[in-house]
């Protein structure tokens, strides 16, 4: 508790907050491109999209701000060309490398 008794609130984490500049943006994406998952780079991207703005994200990509947001909930399965288009809308580029 605090001095004055009362229980500090804390709120919880929000990958979004943090995600000011393109180069925080860079080193998130290629972070999560290193795991592998695929559900976890959806993930990323709804982040980066809500620190961004999801109605501009989802009008650069082409789609409906309902749809980016149910492309891009937890558990979403996306296709493909789903995801490079709010990719490229992000400013993101995937990119590949001989492993």
């Amino acid at each position: 508790m605090s001095k004055t008794g009362k229980r500090a609130k804390l709120l919880p984490f929000d990958a979004a907050r943090y995600l000011r500049d393109d180069e925080a943006i860079a080193e998130y994406v290629s972070a999560v491109l290193e795991t592998g998952d695929s559900d976890l780079l959806i993930l990323a991207l709804g982040d980066i999209a809500r620190a961004r703005g999801m109605a501009q994200i989802a009008k650069d990509a082409g789609l409906g701000r309902e749809s980016l947001y149910k492309a891009l909930s937890p558990g979403a399965k996306p296709r493909f060309d789903t995801v490079l288009k709010v990719a490229r809308a992000l400013g993101v580029r995937l990119t590949a490398e001989a492993a």
